[in-house]
């Protein structure tokens, strides 16, 4: 099992919580800091000292205060850890719930497990430990369905482009002008109403306040 442990979690009641599951775990080896600068630190700490953390769980979004942070959020947060140390496994502990967020945090910041904070967070927490530990990555069976959902999808970039000038507030008989100056194609004004209804007809929407609001819960936008 792991031997020494970092949680970066600025709720004092949930930094607890989780402290407690590692005890569970016989792992008793744990610090715990409330902002991400502090656990950068740490982390460079432990290497120079040769005594690496094997395990950082952390939070993804930290609540500002009157101490200036240099590092924002947990995601910056990985990104300084795995630069630090590569073979660091990293567990979001979050109460993130987009299923397109959550599949970003495992293809583009290369996490190893997913925990949702919910009801029963403990016990999810204790297997994601587990699995990660012997090298599995963790995510709950329905965010793996929700994400797997996500996947499916496969909206291009220029798709992508169309819903976000529509969540923007641009008509759509105006986005043309936009794609145009940006040299964009296809820009014709049929193409972007033939691309729109395909979009809308393969994700089962029918008006682009639904299409917006679709792809804004699940993170695609």
């Amino acid at each position: 099992m792991f031997k020494k442990v970092l949680i970066a979690e600025d709720y004092e009641i949930t930094n607890l919580s989780v402290q407690r599951v590692l005890q569970e775990l016989n792992i008793h080896n744990v610090d715990h800091v409330y902002y991400c600068d502090d656990a950068l630190a740490k982390i460079k700490k432990g290497i120079r000292e040769k005594e690496p953390y094997d395990l950082l769980i952390t939070d993804i979004y930290f609540e500002e205060d009157h101490y200036t942070q240099q590092i924002k959020d947990g995601k910056e947060l990985i990104v300084h850890a795995k630069l630090e140390d590569p073979t660091l496994k990293i567990i979001v502990f979050s109460g993130e719930n987009r299923s397109g967020a959550i599949d970003s945090l495992f293809s583009d910041y290369y996490i190893d497990g997913f925990v949702r904070k919910a009801r029963y967070d403990g016990k999810e927490l204790n297997l994601a430990i587990n699995s990660v530990y012997q090298n599995r990555q963790h995510l709950s069976t329905e965010l793996q369905q929700s994400v797997k959902k996500i996947n499916a999808y496969e909206l291009s970039n220029y798709d992508t482009d169309l819903i976000k000038l529509l969540a923007k507030g641009v008509l759509q008989k105006d986005i043309p002008e936009y794609l145009k100056n940006k040299n964009i194609k296809p820009n014709s004004l049929s193409s972007i109403e033939k691309r729109l209804s395909h979009i809308k007809m393969s994700l089962d929407v029918n008006s682009n306040e639904h299409l917006i609001a679709f792809c804004k819960d699940l993170g695609l936008i």
